[in-house]
């Protein structure tokens, strides 16, 4: 909340809330500690260089302008957490997933709001929610607009905020999923790391958010531990076809749009971006693991790719189950989340000679054609 400073007000980080606006539609995003969102201006120095006059004196000054602003980049980190509500899974952070991919996903109105489904992106039933890119081959992405509430403690109960000094509302229009990393961290909680673009920040006088969609946030019993993740790693680069037995102590998983956002570059005037425009899309990531010499495990995986100097590509078919793999379905353990990456090209794993020799292995996901969008077969999450 605000702290008394003088004649001035102090807010504090833990005080905020964040928002995600799309369509009508309201989520509250539960971010964790250092998210970030800044503008910038972009300026141009003029400066002049010229030999001296009669006199021995030269012009030494310059000139700056500013040209452009560029977009705003906005960051935060959010626990990976599903959750069951009305029978089915769903997601906490499913809003963000949907936006980054596809083109305009339409959250359509169901009995309630907890059964409002997504035409594009997202499924769900009472076994799963999948998150698919099927969608996502296009120039630009689902827009949306991102609300940072700073004093949202002292704001009303029900969500319907008023900048009165003790509440500061910021918006970001025309935001954009940009990338989502996913790191393992054996003795963490997992959380995925989003980023993204928007245009200019704006301050808004009054907004209200008490029908935001917070079911999942208050659960206790969603979060997922990420020391019990599983990898199976699937390859023929062998000669055979081998599902190695792969122990992680740590990794990431990084899911990029490239994108870029349009600015205009007239003159005497200072630009602003207009529009986003999508890149290559990447999936790639890293996992690392102990030197084991298990039967088709780190060791014989590390000798194979070794061995493979015919291969024009190392084709693994890798599933990453984050908080374990349900022994009856391919599935992870509720609560857990799994990505399905069907073909991804292994690099020969780098030794690293710790106190216990391990290996770190990169990889970049592949699409079955360059206009195929399987990089990631499915993201998944399952609740409790």
């Amino acid at each position: 909340m605000p702290v008394a400073a003088g004649a001035s007000n102090l807010f504090l980080g833990r005080d905020t809330k964040v928002f995600l606006e799309k369509d009508g539609s309201i989520w509250e995003i539960p971010v964790l500690n250092g998210y970030t969102f800044n503008q910038s201006t972009n300026t141009t120095e003029v400066t002049v260089e010229e030999m001296s006059n009669l006199a021995g004196d030269s012009r030494r000054g310059k000139a700056m302008f500013n040209d452009s602003v560029s977009p705003t980049d906005w960051s935060f980190d959010v626990y990976a957490r599903p959750y069951i509500t009305e029978g089915v899974h769903r997601s906490v952070d499913e809003a963000l997933w949907a936006c980054m991919a596809a083109g305009d996903p339409t959250f359509a109105s169901g009995v309630t709001a907890d059964l409002d489904t997504w035409d594009e992106a997202i499924t769900f039933d009472a076994t799963q929610l999948d998150v698919d890119f099927n969608s996502s081959n296009k120039v630009s992405l689902g827009t949306f607009n991102l609300y940072f509430v700073f004093g949202a403690t002292q704001g009303a109960s029900d969500y319907n905020f008023t900048a009165d000094g003790d509440t500061t509302i910021y918006k970001i229009p025309n935001a954009v999923v940009n990338e989502a990393n996913i790191p393992f961290d054996v003795n963490g909680i997992t959380t995925i790391s989003w980023s993204g673009m928007g245009g200019t920040i704006e301050e808004v006088a009054s907004y209200d958010f008490s029908a935001a969609i917070t079911s999942g946030t208050t659960a206790t019993n969603n979060f997922i531990r990420s020391r019990f993740t599983a990898l199976a790693a699937t390859s023929a680069v062998s000669g055979a076809s081998v599902t190695y037995g792969i122990t992680l102590t740590g990794g990431n998983i990084t899911i990029s749009n490239n994108i870029n956002f349009l600015t205009p570059e007239e003159l005497g005037r200072v630009n602003q971006p207009i529009a986003h425009v999508t890149g290559t899309r990447s999936v790639s990531g890293s996992f690392s693991c102990y030197l084991d010499e298990a039967t088709d495990g780190p060791i014989d995986m590390y000798e194979d790719l070794v061995n493979a100097t015919d291969a024009v590509r190392n084709e693994f078919a890798l599933d990453f189950y984050i908080g374990g793999k349900n022994s009856g379905a391919d599935l992870p353990v509720g609560p857990g989340l799994q990505f399905k990456i069907p073909q991804a090209h292994l690099e020969i794993p780098q030794m690293n000679p710790d106190d216990v020799i391990s290996l770190e292995v990169n990889f970049t996901a592949v699409p079955t054609t360059l206009a195929a969008t399987d990089e990631i077969e499915r993201v998944t999450y399952v609740g409790v």
